[in-house]
């Protein structure tokens, strides 16, 4: 089997695209690269094609890894037949593979490993072949040494036996089979822990039953969560005499009842204490892998839709992250998101500065230029608000309520303190709320994604699993973008294509100790970075005001010169065709193709040159919340309220309605139609109106509906 077989086996792509992205990403090319500047090559496969060819293939590597590791194991207990070794290689899963690892993996204590020390293999070969008519006699012979016994010589033989039923393939594939079909997963309440206040969030899960095959992922983890918390527990089981009916058809081959009965009892202990444990716990880890992987989805959907939400611009920002006691913190970024001043104001109880916060706020609008004011979502954020709100500004200012979700994480950690060495937390937090309005994408990706609360049992997957996800998802967007190379940070600019943290922070250092960088060629003079990280970044890069328009394009620097024969041949300089939209649509393509450049390339490059370095993100858009909402007390059934949707799940999505409580509208009150997609429905940080259906004080919910 070859990577390329493998791969094929589960993906219907056309082989040459999938041999050919192998290629690829074996010369170390990445993702983004491969799929915007090597079309022609994949066959126009996306983003998520080529990802799927690349797990695929590091699947294929563990794969062969393992098997290598297996046959040097058993080769070295001298057991590795031609058949064997032949069986071993044929294996396509890692279930096959330890199937048939098994008998060669024995721990020394099992029962079967003592019996066979006191020589009671022999008896167990004789009555598996159940021809014996009279095993007691036979066993008889079998008492001696450690034997005190027949009953404990016919043990014996029976533990050996259940440990070959245990670890025949046949037994184990034909169960496996029955549990994904019929196996049901249950949890039972620990009474001891019942009356506990934690345990009650999971009261559904107290007498529960359902089957494994259509249990969704949110209601499986929930389970596990409350399982590790120690309030439930967890079992998976099937019908035992469907299960033991199956192992009978497959092992019990004659009707020598004195023979037989000792195999039915073996084939009994084998399920009971081999086969059941092995197989339900094997089928559960399946099933949370399957679960880990929609979560995962769904909290990478929702990070690349927070990710790429619409920006303000470079707009200088007054940023407020709002308090009450403490006051609230007020900062001045300019169109750079440079911090250009901070103090407090107190505008709310215990102080009820108003007069002097109004006159501060004014103030500072003018010195600073301000043209758009930024209020975190936290603790006394709609009383900000209205405070903003009542000032008389001698201009049009846009008054903004950002999520701050994972602000405080960013103002503790180690990239703030290096931004911000001179100012504490508070101030590092205000900056960030200033700069998500700017440009969310460029602030977040300083953030761990997990702590942005935008999934859904986030800290019950797998988590090296969600981190390559999240990862990939980063760097899909920053690349989709593009990075100003003069103005990014080195975060930001860690996740572009073929750079990395090491790169990131020598191309700041390089830009600080030049005054900038002119050009992209100017790249390859940026301490470690060679001809393969320039091909793979170059693109992602833009540098405004270059002398070479095109490197503030997506343009590729590798098709430069083609681009320069298009406008040569329209009698016109790169600068006067780039924007020129009806010269671009006289190009005919077609006299452009060659070996290496197709239509699909040729296509990018003409829609590139229409609108160069156009920001793929919509603009952001004020949004006002009721009024007379200020706390869950407020909410009532019937009424209807605007809100943005701030995060989503399997079940639904949550909506902020401008308190502190988030509402949920469930999956099915999304609309007056089957939806098995939430996303299909909603997007995160839209603008919705929801209907209130039911208001929980007492537990903090509130139960929305979307549908007229």
């Amino acid at each position: 089997m070859t990577t390329l077989s493998y791969i094929l086996q589960h993906l219907k792509l056309p082989e040459k695209s999938i041999q050919n992205t192998i290629k690829l990403l074996e010369e170390d090319c990445t993702i983004p690269f491969i799929s915007r500047y090597r079309k022609e090559m994949t066959g126009n496969l996306d983003e998520v094609q080529i990802g799927d060819i690349a797990k695929l293939k590091t699947a294929f590597e563990d794969l062969q890894k393992r098997k290598e590791t297996i046959k040097k194991a058993i080769e070295e207990q001298e057991a590795l037949t031609p058949e064997l070794a032949q069986k071993i290689d044929a294996a396509t899963t890692l279930v096959q593979l330890e199937d048939l690892y098994l008998p060669f993996k024995k721990a020394r204590t099992t029962k079967a490993a003592k019996a066979r020390e006191k020589g009671l293999e022999p008896l167990a070969k004789i009555i598996m072949k159940q021809q014996d008519a009279n095993v007691e006699a036979t066993a008889k012979r079998f008492v001696k040494g450690e034997v005190a016994s027949v009953d404990e010589a016919l043990q014996g033989a029976r533990d050996i036996m259940a440990e070959w039923i245990n670890e025949n393939e046949w037994v184990r594939n034909k169960l496996r089979k029955l549990y994904q079909r019929k196996a049901v997963i249950t949890s039972k309440v620990v009474k001891a822990k019942k009356e506990e206040e934690p345990a009650q969030k999971y009261q559904q899960y107290f007498d529960w039953s359902e089957s494994v095959s259509r249990v969704p992922s949110h209601r499986l983890l929930a389970m596990q969560r409350a399982e590790n918390e120690g309030f439930v527990k967890v079992k998976v089981e099937v019908e035992k005499d469907e299960a033991l009916d199956i192992i009978d058809d497959l092992i019990v081959k004659t009707d020598v009842e004195s023979s037989t009965n000792q195999v039915f009892k073996a084939i009994e202990d084998a399920y009971k204490r081999l086969l059941h444990p092995a197989i339900s716990n094997e089928l559960l880890k399946e099933a949370k892998d399957q679960a880990d992987a929609s979560a995962i989805n769904v909290f990478s959907t929702n990070l690349r839709q927070l990710l790429l939400a619409a920006p303000l611009g470079e707009k200088r920002i007054l940023a407020i992250d709002p308090g009450f006691k403490s006051g609230c913190k007020v900062v001045c970024l300019d169109e750079n998101g440079d911090l250009k001043h901070n103090e407090n104001i107190y505008p709310h109880p215990p102080q009820r500065e108003t007069g002097m916060a109004i006159k501060k706020i004014k103030s500072l609008v003018n010195a600073y230029d301000v043209e758009a004011i930024a209020i975190g979502n936290g603790t006394a954020s709609r009383e900000t608000e209205a405070f903003i709100k009542k000032i008389a500004f001698d201009r049009d200012l846009q008054v903004f309520i950002v999520n701050e979700a994972g602000a405080s994480v960013y103002s503790a950690s180690k990239i703030a303190r290096a931004e911000f060495p001179s100012f504490d937390v508070t101030v590092r937090g205000a900056v960030s709320i200033g700069r998500r309005l700017a440009d969310p994408l460029a602030e977040l990706v300083k953030i761990d994604p997990k702590a942005i609360g935008v999934g859904q049992y986030q800290h019950d997957v797998d988590q090296t699993k969600l981190k390559s996800e999240l990862d990939t998802v980063v760097m899909s967007c920053v690349n989709t973008v593009g990075v100003n190379v003069n103005t990014a940070s080195a975060p930001l600019m860690s996740y572009v294509s073929g750079i990395g943290n090491t790169l990131a922070d020598n191309i700041v250092k390089y830009r600080t100790e030049n005054n900038g960088i002119t050009s992209r060629k100017e790249l390859l003079k940026v301490a470690r970075l060679g001809n393969k990280a320039f091909e793979q970044s170059a693109a992602f890069f833009r540098i405004t005001n270059a002398k070479n328009p095109l490197d503030n394009s997506a343009v590729h620097p590798e098709r430069y010169a083609l681009v320069e024969k298009m406008a040569k041949d329209q009698k016109v300089s790169v600068s006067e065709l780039i924007g020129n939209k009806a010269l671009i649509q006289k190009i005919k393509l077609s006299n452009y193709v060659s070996d290496e450049v197709g239509m699909l390339t040729l296509t990018d490059i003409v829609s590139e040159l229409e609108k160069p370095g156009l920001d793929p993100r919509k603009k952001a858009k004020v949004f006002e919340f009721d009024k007379n909402l200020r706390t869950i007390d407020d909410v009532k059934a019937g009424m209807k309220v605007p809100g943005i949707v701030n995060n989503i799940t399997n079940f639904g999505c949550f909506v902020d309605i401008g308190i502190k409580e988030s509402g949920l509208v469930h999956i099915s009150k999304l609309a007056n139609e089957f939806i098995s997609d939430v996303n299909s429905v909603v997007q995160l940080h839209q603008h919705v109106m929801v209907t209130v259906k039911e208001v929980d004080i007492a537990r903090k919910r509130i139960q929305l509906s979307m549908i007229d």
